[in-house]
């Protein structure tokens, strides 16, 4: 049977699962928390102006690379339509019904019903963090504005095309970075005594770790269905390395991409997101699915597990050896007047 058939019948068989997915690693729309619960209350005119300058003054005491930092993150979030476009595209997610005919409610298969909830959960995250920068005064608003627009528009190529496998083993990876920036950034904001911001950050990369949980156990439903192709499509990942979703991260008047690599420095010195990092995913995921104790494994499948076992050490050292400029790269998104 064709690669692209093997991997349709798979998807088709997990998709049986989808009720109880959802149910384990999302929250019910009712009971999930929401971005206002974490923001001065604008209906509550005694208490919203007291509670937006309070906000205003514990921010003037966060420093530049944080400030860097936490706008990439919120650029990132916020650039979400061109995930659920790509996502909705992969082999076995069907947006419509039967007869090309979509239909509103709960339209589609199952896996298009997954998306949609997990976008839902995922938008809350942006639509937080941007208000949190309008109303800290300290930042350039529209700047960032531009460039989540420009990141959006220009939409990325992640190296997955429309394989679900590879796709699967794409978001594992990056639900598990983000939990670990998101959670960074949390103890940043405590050490700066900002509790609220750290709340909010620390909140935000639970429900990463939650879908993380999701997503990699996807990829290990599908390692006891096609033990094979889907060891080949992790190794050819590794191969390729992951690129991260801003990797065409740019400012007005920039090319494509220009300020990604720049934004990945103030993330590596500020200790938020490393390469070290990148390297302990990759353990975390090799274990996960327990790639040394994979059976039934063809040739080719045997090699791609030897390389994938053997990738850590290696990119370990490239990281050892990984010199970062003393000087912090500058971004128009944040306030010259902040710089500490």
């Amino acid at each position: 049977m064709a690669l692209d058939n093997v991997r349709l019948e798979v998807m088709n068989l997990l998709e049986r699962k989808i009720d109880s997915f959802v149910d384990t690693f999302l929250v019910p729309i009712d009971k999930v928390w929401q971005p206002t619960d974490f923001l001065p209350d604008s209906q509550n005119e005694e208490t919203f102006f007291d509670e937006v300058k309070e906000l205003r003054e514990l921010a003037k005491d966060l420093p530049y690379d944080f400030w860097v930092v936490l706008v990439g993150d919120t650029i990132t979030e916020e650039a979400l339509p061109t995930y659920e476009s790509w996502l909705m595209d992969v082999q076995g997610i069907d947006q419509h019904a039967k007869g090309g005919e979509f239909c509103a409610e709960g339209g589609g298969n199952g896996w298009s019903k997954w998306v949609r909830y997990w976008t839902g959960e995922e938008n809350r995250h942006g639509d937080v963090l941007n208000k949190y920068l309008y109303l800290s005064g300290r930042v350039n608003m529209i700047e960032i504005e531009r460039t989540t627009q420009h990141l959006i528009s220009d939409g990325f190529d992640i190296g997955t095309d429309r394989d679900p496998y590879k796709n699967f083993v794409y978001t594992s990876f990056q639900e598990l970075a983000t939990n670990i920036s998101h959670n960074r950034v949390a103890k940043l904001a405590r050490k700066y005594s900002n509790k609220s911001l750290s709340k909010m950050c620390k909140i935000i990369a639970g429900d990463e770790m939650r879908h993380f949980n999701a997503y990699s156990t996807f990829v290990d439903e599908i390692f006891k269905l096609d033990p094979s192709e889907m060891m080949i499509a992790f190794s050819d990942m590794m191969k390729s390395k992951i690129i991260m979703p801003a990797h065409f991260l740019r400012e007005t008047g920039q090319a494509i991409g220009a300020k990604f690599d720049e934004f990945s420095v103030s993330a590596q010195k500020l200790g938020v997101y490393t390469a070290h990092d990148y390297v302990d995913i990759m353990k975390r995921l090799i274990t996960k699915w327990d790639i040394e104790g994979l059976t039934e494994l063809n040739d080719k499948a045997e090699r791609a597990r030897d390389y994938v076992m053997k990738l850590p050490a290696r990119m370990e050292r490239i990281s050892d050896r990984l010199v970062l400029p003393d000087e912090s790269p500058k971004f128009s998104w944040v306030n010259p007047a902040i710089v500490k």
